[in-house]
C-alpha cells in the first residue's frame, strides 16, 4: 500500500503545503466548473476563474509555461462566455445552444494553428523546448484553446475538444507530478462525454431566463 500511495503521491514531496492546499482547491473548484457546464448553469464561470486563477499563480511558479498560459486563456474567456451566456436573444430567453457554422470551423482552424505558432514561440523564447513534453503541451494548449472558445460561444463541439485535451492531460499531468491534477482531468474527461450527450439534447433549444 505504501508504494502504491508513494508512487501515486511521492512527486509531492518537498512541496509547499501552501502550494499543496491550493492544488486541491483549484481541482475542487475545477470540477465544479465542469459539472456546472455539463448542466449548462452560468455558474461555470465563477467557479472556474477561481480555479484557473489559482492555477495561474502555481503553474508560473512551476515553470509550466504552456499550462499557465491555458488557464489564463481560460480566465480571459470565462468573462467573455460569462457575457455570451446571459445575453438575451429577446425578452425572455438567453443565447441557445448551437452546432458550430462554417465561419466558426475557420475560425477554430485558424485559432488551433495561430496557438500553436504562439506557443512554440513562448517556449522557444525562454528556452523550455527541451523535450517531448513540450510538444504535447503544445498540441493539448491548442486544442483547449479552441474547445474554451467554442464553449463560450455555447457550440455544442465544444466537448470534442474538451474530450481529446483532457484524455491526453490525463498521462500528460501524471508524469509532470501533478497527481491531484491528472485525477481531476480523468474525471473532466468522463463529465464531458456525459456533457457532450447533455448538450444535444438541448441542441438549439431556447433558454429561458431564470
Amino acid at each position: 500500500m505504501n508504494e502504491i500511495f508513494n508512487y501515486l503521491f511521492g512527486q509531492y514531496q518537498g512541496y509547499e503545503t501552501l502550494d499543496i492546499a491550493l492544488e486541491i482547491i483549484a481541482v475542487i473548484f475545477g470540477f465544479l466548473s465542469v459539472w456546472y457546464s455539463k448542466n449548462n448553469k452560468i455558474w461555470v464561470y465563477p467557479t472556474g476563474m477561481i480555479s484557473t486563477s489559482i492555477f495561474v499563480y502555481l503553474l508560473l511558479k512551476w515553470s509550466l509555461l504552456g499550462d499557465m498560459m491555458i488557464n489564463g486563456y481560460y480566465f480571459i474567456m470565462s468573462i467573455y462566455g460569462w457575457y455570451i451566456w446571459t445575453r438575451k436573444v429577446d425578452a425572455s430567453h438567453n443565447t441557445p445552444i448551437t452546432s458550430i457554422t462554417k465561419k466558426e470551423q475557420l475560425i477554430s482552424v485558424l485559432l488551433f494553428i495561430a496557438t500553436l505558432i504562439f506557443v512554440y514561440i513562448i517556449y522557444k523564447s525562454f528556452d523550455k523546448w527541451t523535450s517531448w513534453v513540450a510538444y504535447v503541451d503544445t498540441v493539448t494548449t491548442a486544442v483547449f484553446f479552441v474547445g474554451m472558445w467554442l464553449m463560450a460561444r455555447k457550440k455544442v463541439e465544444n466537448w470534442i475538444f474538451w474530450i481529446i485535451g483532457d484524455v491526453i492531460s490525463v498521462p500528460l499531468y501524471f508524469y509532470k507530478g501533478f497527481t491531484f491534477t491528472s485525477f481531476q482531468y480523468l474525471i473532466f474527461t468522463i463529465i464531458a462525454i456525459y456533457g457532450y450527450i447533455e448538450w444535444k439534447k438541448l441542441l438549439n433549444k431556447p433558454i429561458e431566463i431564470l
